[in-house]
């Protein structure tokens, strides 16, 4: 498959883009300024390209069979994901191109808490609430797309970390997977493992889906 990465250079694209390697994809990476310095392989191809513009990414996703998100805006920053999400979806809409994004974990249900979402659960980190509202809204705006759009969002554990490749992991939907101990982590290797095993055989499209040890 022709796979193109948004957010290639950071700690979870990158990882997404090794798998696809690996699996023998054609790997695209856009880069906003391709000036700066970045440790893709060479295999990859660059290009420039700003998720926020409709039209870079409706001229980037002409002829490619996925589009892979996994940007993450700077702390302060967050209202920048909603601005990314909107070009992302209008720029993809007509090109035939699958979406597939990388979200946050703060919007999952909490097993047996009525309702309630990780982000408005009790101990929440106030660091990361910031990032985890946008990730929220973000998934919203992919829940009002239009139907010439196919999606599909993939919220981690609540703990994604790096760590090593086990291939061994479980599927949910909108509610947070947790152990017998109670603990939702996942790698971000096995992340990206889930991620192109959607890309490759579809199951959840222009729907949400979770993945946990």
């Amino acid at each position: 498959m022709r796979i193109t990465v948004f957010g290639a250079t950071g700690n979870v694209g990158g990882r997404i883009v090794a798998e696809a390697l690996a699996r023998g994809h054609r790997v695209t990476a856009v880069l906003r300024d391709r000036a700066k310095p970045h440790a893709l392989p060479s295999a990859v191809t660059l290009v420039t390209g700003d998720a926020r513009a409709p039209e870079d990414v409706a001229r980037i996703a002409a002829g490619q069979d996925v589009i892979i998100t996994a940007t993450r805006p700077v702390p302060g920053s967050e209202h920048e994901l909603a601005v990314a999400t909107k070009g992302l979806l209008a720029g993809v809409a007509g090109t035939g191109a699958r979406l597939l994004a990388v979200g946050g974990a703060g919007s999952l249900l909490v097993p047996g808490a009525d309702g309630t979402v990780l982000v408005d659960s009790p101990g929440f980190p106030d660091a990361i609430r910031p990032i985890a509202l946008a990730c929220g809204e973000q998934l919203d705006l992919y829940r009002a797309a239009g139907p010439d759009i196919d999606w599909t969002y993939l919220s981690p554990a609540a703990v994604l970390e790096p760590g090593v490749r086990t291939g061994l992991f479980r599927l949910g939907r909108d509610e947070l997977l947790v152990d017998a101990e109670g603990n939702s982590a996942i790698s971000m290797e096995d992340l990206a493992v889930a991620l192109l095993d959607e890309a490759e055989r579809p199951v959840h499209r222009r729907a949400r889906f979770t993945a946990a040890y």
